[in-house]
């Protein structure tokens, strides 16, 4: 029985019509991850940056240090949007940023045990302000960046929806390029880079795109002779699209980002600058699929005191 949530939900991840949507899912039985390939090979969806619906509030924060040199990004959940704009809060959260940052903490857990004041712990404080503002919260997630040779800079998104990190290498710590950090930083919020290059496209996800590519020429009509040829020209659009170095530049569609940070280079005297690696967190992404998901983060923490 294929339900209007799942149609709803197919047509959030695809934005193909309705009756597309539920034809999709009808023909793969109710298959979501083979309703969206269905539709992508008859050409009617684009291909899915990260799939799926996000249920859970809170905040996304990042932390830097003033060399550029340590970085944090970090998520940390609520039940709503009203206690996600609480002052109290969102100083909890930059709290948490900044000792991810400047602590040697590796998981969660040990983030929990680290001193959060003098007085108590971070988990302490999370649960005293559970009591204060009545909603369970979860310190979900972080990633913590060091360079030597570069800098990196962060960028928050939609008041604390996304957060990014951005790591430049380079033989040069020139503000100016704690500065293009942050631009590069603000077109993986906007764009949703994939991966960071071709290289880091993996095997199944390459093989994957080339097997959609295939039965969209053959649809079109193309002769065989012709249709690897398309094959190949869609793959290299595909990691233009969808690799960062390799996009175009958000702040000028003229330049990618590869010949940006050659720009950068440049001005700074500098024998590169490339970008070494990112993370971009997206509030919630990834709990909601089913909606006790986030209720059961919580009750995992709250039982590992």
């Amino acid at each position: 029985m294929i339900s209007a949530k799942m149609v709803k939900e197919l047509r959030e991840i695809t934005g193909a019509g309705m009756m597309e949507c539920k034809k999709a899912l009808t023909e793969t039985n109710g298959n979501m991850e083979e309703a969206v390939e269905y539709l992508r090979k008859k050409g009617l969806a684009a291909a899915a940056k990260k799939a799926g619906r996000v249920a859970a509030e809170g905040l996304v924060k990042t932390f830097v240090t003033e060399d550029g040199k340590v970085a944090s990004v970090v998520e940390v959940n609520c039940e709503t949007d009203f206690v996600a704009a609480n002052e109290e809060f969102i100083a909890f959260v930059d709290r948490i940023a900044e000792l991810a940052a400047t602590t040697n903490v590796s998981n969660v857990e040990e983030l929990l045990a680290a001193k959060f004041n003098e007085n108590m712990t971070v988990e302490e404080a999370r649960t005293a302000l559970i009591a204060k503002l009545g909603e369970n919260m979860s310190v979900r997630r972080f990633e913590r960046f060091t360079v030597e040779n570069g800098v990196i800079n962060g960028y928050v998104h939609g008041g604390g929806r996304i957060g990014v990190l951005v790591e430049l290498e380079s033989d040069k710590s020139e503000a100016s390029l704690i500065e293009a950090a942050k631009d590069v930083a603000m077109h993986v919020a906007a764009v949703n880079p994939l991966f960071l290059n071709k290289d880091a496209v993996d095997h199944e996800s390459l093989e994957k795109e080339k097997e959609i590519f295939r039965v969209q020429a053959i649809n079109e009509g193309k002769p065989e002779n012709i249709v690897e040829k398309m094959v190949v020209g869609r793959i290299n659009k595909y990691y233009k699209e969808n690799c960062l170095v390799d996009q175009q530049w958000v702040k000028n569609p003229d330049l990618t980002i590869t010949q940006f940070l050659n720009e950068e280079a440049k001005k700074i005297g500098a024998a590169k600058v490339t970008v070494a690696k990112f993370v971009r967190f997206e509030r919630g992404e990834g709990i909601e699929k089913k909606e006790e998901n986030f209720a059961e983060e919580v009750a995992k923490q709250m039982n590992s005191k």
